[in-house]
Parts: C-alpha cells; structure tokens; sequence
C-alpha cells in the first residue's frame, strides 16, 4: 500500500471511531420553534413549555440521554439540522415526501389535521372553496398547513406569514378573513383571551398526500438510528402511561391519531 492509501485508511479509521462514538447518542440537541403552543412556546417564566416540549423531554430521558433545546424559527429548522446546529427536529413536523426528500424522521407522535378560524362575526358559515373565493387567508408559510391552503383554495388570496402569531395578529385585526392551521393550535388560541376575537369554523380531513403520516422528529439521514430510538421510544411512552399523562395536560382527546 503506498503512502497515500495508508494516510487515507488513517483517516477512514479515525473517521470511523468518531462516527461510532457519535452513534452513541449520550447528548442531543434538539431544534425547535418556540411560538407554536400549546405544542411549543416561551411560559411567563421565560422557559420552553408545551406538549412538544414535555413529550421531547419524556423520550430524552425513556432513551438515557441529556438533552439541550435550540429555539429557531421555523424556517431555520432543517438547514441547522443538516449544518450540524443540532441532532433532530421535535417541533411538530409534519412527515412528508418532500421532508423526506433532504431528511429522515421517526415514526409519528402525533397527528391532528388543519383546520380553519374566522372572526366571530364573519358572515362565513362553512370553509368551501366557494365561499372563500377572492377572501384572504392567512397560513405559516413552509407548512402542510399552507399547501393545503394554496391547493385548496386556488381562488382564495392565499397570505402567508413567517409565525403562527403574525397571522393570529391579522386575523384579529380583521386584515385577513380566515386563518388556516393545525385545528388544535387554533382551538386553543381562540380558548385564549389572545384568541376571544375569533372562533374555529371547521376542521378538513387530512389529505395524506399533503399532511403526510403525522408529526415526526427529524434527524439528518445518516442518523437513521436516532430516528428509530425515537421511534422506540414513543412507543414505549405510550404502553407505559407518560404519552397520555403528558397528553391530559394539554388535550381532551388523544392527539396520537388514528
């Protein structure tokens, strides 16, 4: 072997030492975005809260690892992941074929569809592509939520924002006629005093093509077996009781879907 094919075995053998020790997941940094509650948001406290939250921290400590939150916008999620800024995504994700495209995921946990909120005096009785024609409609931008929008409604002035509380602020100030969003999301704004202007019209049914197989976390697609402790994990939140007591806290139905 010449002098250039044993420096380029050192290299893959060191290469491989570090990659095996990467694999074993002692630490992990998670990215989420921290302005989508009740699944996750900033408590008074000036602390990460919500199901999200709770749920990340259950499956850190199911698989023995330590955990460190990075808060991002929504956006910046999959480039940090795939620049190394952190190890997975827990931020209600949607698992879709183009995610999938450029990153790996865990199995789902959980899954709720889109729904839509109007003003509690708009004149709209039903979400149909008919009645929303030439209305504004307000969506978080980069989200199933805003696909589903943008297919759905073709004749609707589709609006979309860079947070969910950009298009609550829109909607409240009656700039837009009717938000678009994961129905949970919007249920519990409108529950809220933040929300008390506004009402949630309907709920769609997933459409699986654009909602994909729920809300997974996602990891680059080297570390495929980080997405199966997770996986792992959830599943064993769920047979021993922490899923639906984390659940409870936040939900009168089980968010984990059919």
């Amino acid at each position: 072997m010449n002098l250039v094919g044993i420096a380029a075995l050192g290299v893959a053998v060191v290469a491989g030492a570090f990659g095996a020790h990467a694999k074993e997941w002692t630490s992990i940094k998670i990215g989420t975005e921290a302005s989508y509650p009740p699944f996750a948001f900033v408590d008074a406290s000036g602390e990460l809260a919500g199901f999200d939250i709770e749920i990340g921290n259950a499956l850190c400590e199911q698989m023995e690892v330590k955990c460190e939150w990075i808060s991002l916008d929504w956006d910046g999620l999959i480039p940090g992941l795939i620049a190394g800024k952190h190890d997975a995504i827990l931020a209600s994700m949607s698992i879709t074929d183009e995610r999938k495209q450029v990153i790996g995921f865990s199995k789902k946990y959980y899954q709720t569809p889109s729904g839509i909120a109007v003003s509690k005096d708009s004149p709209l009785t039903e979400a149909t592509p008919e009645a929303l024609e030439d209305m504004i409609v307000g969506a978080q931008g980069s989200t199933t939520h805003s696909v589903f929008a943008e297919e759905t409604f073709a004749n609707s002035d589709i609006k979309l924002y860079g947070t969910a509380e950009e298009y609550k602020l829109e909607l409240e100030s009656g700039r837009i006629d009717a938000a678009i969003d994961d129905i949970m999301i919007l249920s519990e704004w409108v529950k809220s005093e933040d929300g008390a202007c506004c009402k949630v019209l309907q709920g769609f049914k997933s459409v699986p093509a654009i909602h994909g197989e729920g809300a997974g976390i996602g990891v680059r697609k080297e570390d495929m077996d980080l997405a199966d402790k997770f996986s792992k994990a959830v599943a064993e939140l769920r047979a021993n009781g922490t899923y639906k007591a984390i659940n409870d806290k936040y939900f009168d139905f089980d968010v984990y879907g059919d």
